[in-house]
């Protein structure tokens, strides 16, 4: 039994395709849309490459621009199918090609519920690049003479000033790693010898944060150097006063900036998959319905249309079959008895056979 069969007449019929012709250049704006959006995502992250360790996170924009061309190309040529279905005639020379094209545009409106939900399931993996990228250019920050590296200084200063964020996870990832170059220490004080050789591996740590994490909204000078000294700086108290550094790390501002962008992303790829999918059920009514009426033989008169010519359960049944002995037709058996189906044997019984044979006279 066909699933959610419809009547339609030679006006219904034609005006679905006028509508489709209509509905499928739409679609064509929705693939520019979708090439667009990736676009956008593209270069909001390659504007921050150097703090982002290299992974999955271009996947998402990749496949938005790929699914955003194909987009634009079966549109395309949907509303030009669309467009001659109108004519009895003219269908005669898409026919054997719709089917093929509605199912290649089901897997392609497929491509984009999966690139919808990619926004939402990618959290994770942004924010391990993000921790990664930003631990290693935070680590690198002092090298400002080794070439390949001399940028990041100025790359987590410009970050931590627009973001208005401190270190990875806090402006205490600072007090870890020596982030004041070797050049700018002398070496002839003893307060710089003494760290030093205050520290195993030799390295000159402060608890300090450079200039970018301070906060310009605060009343007081910035106090970077010494924040966890209270008696360095005249009433003040480390525990109890709000400090004039910014206190949210710059992996989870950029990783909330991130998430806003591709929440967003992600609720315009659904949007468009839902219309997607009703020009999709539109054409393959149209599909069922104009052929129908070819194999009806009269043009003018009246032909079912449907989504599935049996139930979900048989269609079901029917491609699993179909799968099943996709690899069978060229198999050969080897078991001993059996007859190929696929090679013809005839039997030759000599011995009793009723064919009158000439003798060949022998030889005097």
């Amino acid at each position: 039994m066909a699933v959610l069969k419809v009547k339609f007449t030679k006006t219904r019929r034609d005006k679905l395709a006028q509508i489709l012709w209509i509905l499928n250049w739409v679609s064509v704006v929705s693939g520019i849309i979708l090439f667009s959006l990736g676009l956008f995502l593209k270069i909001e992250i390659k504007k921050r490459n150097e703090v982002m360790a290299k992974g999955d996170v271009n996947s998402l924009p990749n496949m938005l621009i790929s699914v955003g061309v194909i987009a634009c190309i079966i549109n395309f040529l949907g509303g030009k199918i669309c467009y001659d279905c109108s004519d009895a005639n003219k269908f005669s020379r898409w026919k054997l090609v719709m089917l093929p094209y509605i199912v290649c545009t089901f897997c392609f409106t497929f491509c984009i519920l999966v690139g919808a939900l990619m926004c939402y399931t990618m959290r994770n993996e942004l924010e391990e690049s993000l921790y990664l990228g930003l631990r290693d250019a935070i680590k690198f920050y002092k090298d400002t003479d080794i070439p390949g590296r001399c940028f990041l200084k100025k790359t987590v200063d410009m970050l931590q000033i627009g973001f208005q964020c401190c270190g990875n996870n806090g402006f205490r990832d600072w007090f870890e790693i020596q982030w004041v170059s070797a050049r700018y220490l002398n070496m002839a004080s003893k307060e710089v010898l003494d760290r030093l050789k205050s520290n195993v591996d030799g390295k000159f740590l402060v608890d300090g944060v450079p200039f970018s994490c301070c906060n310009p909204s605060s009343p007081r000078p910035c106090i970077q150097y010494q924040l966890t000294n209270n008696s360095a700086h005249y009433n003040y108290d480390f525990l109890t006063e709000e400090l004039n550094v910014w206190v949210k790390g710059c992996r989870e501002a950029l990783l909330d900036y991130y998430t806003a962008i591709m929440r967003s992303i992600g609720i315009t790829a659904l949007l468009i998959w839902l219309f997607e999918l009703s020009v999709l059920i539109g054409v393959r009514y149209l599909q069922t319905a104009m052929r129908n009426v070819l194999l009806l033989g009269d043009l003018e008169g009246e032909s079912d249309g449907w989504l599935l010519e049996n139930s979900f359960v048989e269609t079901a049944k029917y491609n699993i079959n179909i799968i099943k002995n996709l690899g069978k037709a060229n198999q050969i058996s080897t078991v001993s008895g059996m007859n190929d189906p696929n090679i013809d044997v005839q039997n030759t019984n000599c011995g009793k056979s009723n064919i009158t044979t000439k003798c060949i006279p022998a030889a005097s």
